[in-house]
C-alpha cells in the first residue's frame, strides 16, 4: 500500500535523474537544449504521476455506488 514516503522518494529520484541529466548531458553546441528538454520531461513525468497519485491518495469526491436509488425499496 502506498503511503505519503512515495512522494519524497519519488521527488529524491527525480532530483537524481536530473543532476545525471545535466551532468551527463552530450557535449556541443546543443547542451543547453539537451539539458532543459531532460530536466523538464522528468519534472513533467514527476508533476504528472504525484498529481494522479494525491487524486487517488485522497480523493476530492467520495465514490457512491450507482446502483442504489433512494426513491425504490428493495424487493
Amino acid at each position: 500500500m502506498a503511503n505519503g514516503w512515495s512522494l519524497l522518494i519519488g521527488l529524491i529520484v527525480v532530483v537524481g535523474l536530473g543532476i545525471a541529466a545535466w551532468v551527463f548531458s552530450p557535449k556541443g553546441e546543443n547542451q543547453t537544449l539537451w539539458r532543459s528538454t531532460l530536466i523538464l520531461s522528468i519534472a513533467s513525468c514527476y508533476l504528472m504521476w504525484a498529481i494522479t497519485f494525491l487524486a487517488q491518495w485522497h480523493p476530492l469526491i467520495a465514490p457512491k455506488r450507482a446502483d442504489i436509488r433512494p426513491d425504490r425499496v428493495p424487493q
